[in-house]
């Protein structure tokens, strides 16, 4: 997530009431593996990514998958400028769906032995965190976002997309950013609730690099994006740029005005935030990962378990998030899966733990902010 997500980002996907699909524009042709669903599910899939004023979006892309029955549709284009279609191969950023990959590492290295999920974080980065939290903030409760750390001091303002312009050459190092949330005390007892924080996963990559020896990016390419040919999926450092055919993100100014902001510095972002992949590469991650190919049934077991009862998040609603992935339960059907937002993008992956249902939702919409309209218009296709 880069920096205009870390105010109080979202919960679980699809949570809540679901919206009503509304009209559609700008539609391309769907294409289907399989001929068994009913014309009226693709119309209703297409319906629910064609409406791109609610809310506002240059683009959508939907990949489903229903037991073998395959659907992929777009709606909008990928660069305004040229009218050009989305495909299934272009880049985009993917925000926080970069944590799965990280998680993923770490609970590989958790079974080969390389790291306990209960030990200290100060055990193996002794340098990062202040004593009183490096010897109590467990590995674990890092991954499922129960490490009680503070808020962010010293970061740049974000709250306008003026100023996410103006910040988005920034560059920042790893070190530089754990160091914002070290100046006031933890605000609960490690273990006890549940807040989701990007920075967790900052420090995650930072143990995934001293534990390998390598830059964290490395490790995650050699464990999972060269064993499974994503071969247009990278985490992109300082490069501040996507290379080849991608698509594009905008976002609309205070005076009505519509950026483009593709081209980002995702530093500060790093192990939280900032993978570059695309739809087919996603949807092949997601199933490697949810049928083990990625990691042992005792490690995979890991991102479908929540912790216990009585950890709650800060507003008393049950826990959401595993070591690894957030879940939500819509019409009586539990997805497991992960969001990702930046500037000008966001991503929603998500499966059933037996693949039975999954899809992979890449949109590019202009508020700074939105709601999940088409999210729930989607999930509310699927589940209906």
């Amino acid at each position: 997530m880069t920096s205009l997500t870390r105010r109080t980002l979202m919960g679980g996907c699809a949570a809540g009431t679901l919206l009503a699909v509304a009209g559609s524009t700008g539609a391309r042709a769907a294409t289907r593996t399989t001929a068994s669903s009913t014309a009226s599910d693709d119309a209703a899939l297409q319906a629910a990514i064609s409406d791109l004023s609610h809310p506002p979006a240059t683009s959508a892309q939907l990949r489903v998958d229903r037991r073998g029955d395959g659907w992929y549709g777009t709606a909008g284009t990928a660069d305004i400028d040229s009218g050009r279609p989305v495909r299934p191969d272009d880049q985009f950023r993917a925000g926080s769906v970069t944590k799965a990959f990280v998680a993923t590492v770490v609970l590989q290295l958790w079974a080969e032995g390389r790291v306990e999920l209960d030990a200290p974080i100060g055990r193996y980065v002794p340098d990062l965190l202040p004593a009183a939290f490096a010897r109590r903030i467990t590995v674990a409760q890092l991954l499922h976002h129960t490490s009680g750390l503070p808020d962010h001091r010293g970061i740049p303002d974000d709250s306008t997309p003026e100023a996410v312009l103006r910040h988005r050459w920034d560059r920042w190092t790893p070190r530089q950013w754990v160091e914002t949330v070290t100046h006031d005390p933890l605000k609960f007892a490690p273990g006890t609730k549940q807040e989701y924080r990007g920075i967790n996963y900052v420090l995650l990559a930072l143990l995934i690099e001293k534990l390998t020896a390598h830059p964290y990016g490395q490790a995650i390419a050699s464990r999972i994006l060269y064993p499974l040919g994503l071969t247009r999926t990278l985490l992109p450092g300082q490069d501040p740029r996507l290379h080849g055919p991608h698509v594009h993100g905008y976002l609309r100014m205070t005076d009505g005005s519509l950026r483009d902001v593709t081209v980002y510095n995702q530093s500060s972002a790093w192990g939280e935030g900032e993978l570059v992949s695309t739809l087919d590469d996603l949807f092949r991650f997601q199933h490697a990962l949810f049928s083990g190919a990625l990691l042992p049934p005792h490690a995979l077991d890991k991102l479908f378990t929540l912790p216990p009862d009585s950890v709650r998040m800060l507003d008393g609603s049950p826990a959401r998030y595993s070591l690894g992935l957030q879940t939500a339960t819509v019409n009586g059907m539990t997805f497991w899966g992960k969001t990702g937002e930046t500037a000008g993008y966001r991503t929603r992956m998500f499966a059933t733990r037996d693949l039975g249902l999954r899809f992979i939702l890449s949109y590019t919409p202009t508020p700074l902010t939105t709601q999940e309209e088409m999210t729930n218009r989607v999930v509310a296709a699927l589940t209906a």
